[in-house]
């Protein structure tokens, strides 16, 4: 009897461990659907971090409100960072898109800064991948110019939602250099006002400097000059010296690389006598005056937000919900965040992950966001204009 009640204890006692183990096992997690953005550029510089982060806040949003809806089913955008590292090595950059391409097969990618490096890059994933490439940081027009329209089936897979493609700029940018020009005639009596030009030596900004100078006599300046230092010099004295000696009352800037920093400080440390006015992708953030330790003062540049410039409904909140989240004004790169709002609707629409539905509902795109009302051209380019996106001029003024 013994014997029988201690084998019943002992079986009792295993079927217990049993069931409390079972009751202890992880559980298995549901699988959940999934939407795979890539997001390639320059993350330890400014211009990555602030596609990085528009991206995360659009993602963010989209995810808690439920997610992407195909069919029946819900899909959770998950977003991949990239750092191409394209401002220092362009070419290095496509070996990093490549890299994630293969190793996570992305549904789409959005991104790019530098030329020389999305050039390649969006070859690779157009022709190579065919997959969807969202650009949203490089304004050269043969990005998209000569390609979409040229072979649509070969390069229909890219689009540019910011910034504006660099013809527009230079039109944008030459309206911010009359304002200047009729403030210096005002405050001055100099009727005809010498401008140069200070222009990273890069591809983007080719055709803003064969451009502008054809412009400039139309606007009753004279063109004294262009200087072309390295997107990354960390001195451009010399550069700065020539334009004082040309007596330029005017430097037309067209930089987006860190060389910013050094002409904003190094131009108010010189005290050089001529107004900055153009664009200064480093002037767009928030660090930038304490980076020019305050000399960058009165520097006048292109930038797609201002903060409290409401340029739609959409733009104050974008902004204020920005500023909290990451304490910095966000950039033209930060609309990175429209992007993923503009794959998400358009996957909507389509009602499937397929590239060529999708491209078929992105090219129909009319999305009202915080830089303006995005409509797609027959390049795949964001319209530029009244009424669409345009831009906002945006000036330091002792902070």
């Amino acid at each position: 009897m013994k014997k029988r009640l201690f084998l019943f204890a002992t079986l009792l006692m295993i079927v217990v461990l049993i069931f409390g183990a079972m009751g202890c096992a992880p559980k298995v997690e549901e699988e959940v659907n999934e939407i795979k953005i890539a997001v390639t550029g320059p993350m330890t510089n400014i211009q990555g971090e602030m596609m990085w982060w528009g991206a995360q806040m659009a993602a963010e949003e989209i995810n808690e409100a439920g997610g992407v809806t195909i069919g029946e089913e819900n899909y959770m955008i998950r977003l991949i960072q990239v750092e191409t590292d394209e401002i220092m090595d362009p070419l290095g950059a496509v070996s990093a898109v490549e890299n994630v391409i293969v190793s996570e097969d992305p549904d789409f990618l959005i991104g790019g800064f530098r030329t020389e490096a999305v050039t390649p890059y969006t070859e690779l994933v157009a022709v190579d991948y065919q997959k969807i490439f969202m650009i949203c940081g490089a304004a050269t027009n043969a990005l998209l110019h000569g390609r979409v329209d040229a072979d649509y089936d070969t390069w229909k897979y890219l689009f540019r939602v910011t910034p504006i493609k660099s013809t527009d700029l230079v039109t944008v940018t030459v309206l911010m250099v009359n304002d200047v020009a009729m403030a210096i005639r005002q405050e001055t009596g100099i009727m005809q006002p010498k401008i140069a030009i200070l222009a990273e030596a890069l591809e983007w900004n080719e055709a803003l400097v064969q451009m502008a100078p054809q412009i400039f006599p139309t606007l009753g300046l004279e063109f004294v000059g262009t200087f072309r230092p390295s997107a990354t010099a960390a001195d451009v004295t010399t550069e700065l010296r020539g334009i004082e000696a040309s007596g330029a009352h005017i430097i037309y800037t067209i930089m987006s690389g860190p060389v910013g920093i050094p002409f904003g400080k190094q131009w108010g440390e010189l005290e050089i006598p001529a107004c900055p006015v153009g664009i200064n992708v480093e002037a767009q953030k928030s660090g930038y005056y304490p980076a020019t330790d305050g000399f960058g003062d009165y520097d006048y540049t292109l930038n797609t937000f201002a903060q409290n410039a409401k340029i739609t409904d959409e733009t104050i909140p974008f902004i204020t919900k920005f500023v909290e989240k990451y304490g910095q004004l966000p950039n033209y790169n930060a609309d990175t965040y429209s992007a993923v709002y503009i794959l998400a609707e358009a996957v909507e629409r389509a009602g499937t992950l397929d590239t060529d539905a999708v491209i078929v509902e992105l090219e129909k795109t009319d999305r009202t966001g915080a830089a303006g009302r995005i409509v797609f051209d027959e390049f795949h380019d964001v319209i530029w204009g009244p009424g669409y996106v345009t831009g906002v001029g945006i000036q330091w003024q002792d902070r």
